[in-house]
């Protein structure tokens, strides 16, 4: 269960989604990841149990939802919810950002630029 800092929703949404790597997973989800062994696979080598620790808290705060196909969490099918789906705006803004003002960072896939939350979870 999350727990607020105080009544502000800049902050409150901070304590959802402020940790190092919650967008990360989001937008890899954005662009089609769904297993356990994808999103492991990132570039950012998220540890087997950060990412399993952060998918759990990210199931309990309904951003996500696993679909267990096969025994455990690791061969379950994660797939962002609308809640989920409704921070795409907020992590595309990081990116255009990222690009402008960090040099010599990878450019932003169009597809993920033109994508829209209502293509995630249609």
């Amino acid at each position: 269960m999350t727990t607020f800092r105080s009544g502000c929703p800049i902050t409150s949404s901070l304590d959802i989604v402020g940790d190092k790597w919650t967008l990360v997973i989001l937008r890899s989800m954005a662009m089609g990841a769904t297993s356990f062994a994808e999103l492991i696979a990132l570039p950012e080598k998220i540890a087997t149990n950060i990412l399993a620790s952060r998918l759990g808290r990210m199931e309990e705060t309904g951003l996500i939802v696993c679909d267990q196909a096969g025994q455990g969490r690791r061969r379950g099918v994660y797939r962002l919810t609308r809640k989920g789906a409704d921070l795409l705006p907020v992590v595309q803004a990081l990116a255009r950002w990222g690009e402008t003002h960090l040099p010599d960072r990878w450019t932003v896939p169009e597809k993920f630029r033109d994508m829209t939350s209502e293509q995630l979870i249609g």
